[in-house]
């Protein structure tokens, strides 16, 4: 069953994960929107992080989930966007590709099943 994530990106500017390999790129809303979409429909943000690890043969392969019908729809507020994801990939999955992309410029406002 798909979840709802009501995410918020409080400074745009500011939502940078930590590696520019797996950071968000994007400038505005629909941008965001798109990337945190890609990185939900496939493994690349994915594969790259586990490339970069010490072991990556020890990493976790449930956290390389997809899923190919991922929704994110984005709206601009000044500095601050909204996001919203649907997707049927399991909490920890989700908060792992965001701090991947985001690093810890994102907060997450609400969770609901569609």
């Amino acid at each position: 069953m798909p979840t709802r994530y009501y995410i918020s990106l409080p400074d745009g500017a500011a939502a940078r994960g930590s590696d520019p390999a797996t950071s968000f790129s994007a400038h505005g809303a629909g941008g965001f929107a798109e990337q945190l979409e890609q990185a939900m429909r496939t493994s690349q943000v994915f594969d790259r992080w586990r490339g970069a690890q010490d072991d990556p043969d020890d990493v976790d392969p449930a956290l390389g989930a997809t899923d190919p019908a991922a929704t994110v729809t984005g709206e601009q507020h000044d500095l601050h966007i909204d996001l919203v994801l649907t997707t049927v990939l399991p909490g920890d999955v989700v908060r792992h590709r965001l701090r991947l992309l985001a690093g810890s410029g994102w907060q997450l406002r609400d969770v609901t099943a569609v």
